[in-house]
């Protein structure tokens, strides 16, 4: 399994907000709503697409692409097009560190 890595401090990402990283080799969405912080591997299941520009809408995000939208902190996919679940990653914070852990699975 992979280690945490620190990605952010907290206060680098507003409430509700987004921000892409780069975590080993992955393209992830770091999440900060209603003051927890969720991870997203980078994907829409539809096509590939990306889902971090999409429109965060409490917490859900829309790909920007066709709209498929999926729950920020478990992955599921809720609306069509997207009929699978996207990777979630964990996260912890310690301090005012925020570490992301990619799920291998």
């Amino acid at each position: 399994m992979s280690e945490f890595i620190k990605v952010a401090k907290t206060t680098d990402i507003p409430d509700p907000g987004k921000q892409l990283f780069e975590v080993e080799d992955h393209l992830v969405v770091l999440f900060h709503v209603g003051g927890t912080f969720t991870c997203l591997e980078d994907v829409c299941t539809h096509d590939g697409g990306t889902l971090g520009d999409g429109l965060l809408d409490g917490n859900t995000i829309a790909c920007p692409r066709h709209g498929a939208k999926f729950d920020i902190a478990s992955g599921k996919a809720l609306t069509m097009p997207a009929t699978e679940d996207t990777i979630v990653h964990k996260v912890k914070v310690e301090g005012d560190a925020v570490f992301v852990q990619i799920n291998d699975d």
